[in-house]
């Protein structure tokens, strides 16, 4: 059901590595948990982020649900076609509907991080 390619946080999102950059986007699992997405607020273009840092919003007629990286760097890229389509976080989470793309400091991080059959019983679990 999640892509192999990615790891996941316990708090839904998920990353994959592309070279030295990591692509960043919140899960099937947290996009459903939401609802219909209506507005995304992400980082500017060369922003430093640490682990664990805040770096965006996404507000749904449900929620307002904050976002966080699970690496350290450099917003190197954001995802445009949120601010006119911000429902692509609904139907293609693990695609079209990614966040940020970020310039990771180092890969130590990605070690901590859950895979997709362990983030799937993570999510079994109701968490």
């Amino acid at each position: 059901m999640y892509p192999t390619d990615c790891r996941y946080t316990r708090e839904h999102e998920w990353v994959r590595i592309e070279d030295d950059t990591c692509v960043l986007g919140i899960t099937d699992f947290a996009q459903n948990q939401l609802g219909e997405v209506v507005f995304v607020e992400t980082p500017e273009v060369g922003h430093v982020f640490d682990a664990g840092d805040e770096i965006g919003t996404i507000e749904s007629v449900k929620a307002v649900a904050e976002v966080y990286t699970p690496v350290a760097g450099e917003i190197v890229e954001v995802n445009e076609n949120l601010k006119d389509d911000p429902q692509s976080v609904n139907e293609d989470p693990h695609g079209d509907g990614w966040l940020v793309k970020i310039k990771y400091s180092s890969s130590s991080a990605f070690a901590e991080l859950m895979d997709a059959a362990a983030y799937e019983e993570y999510t079994k679990e109701g968490k």
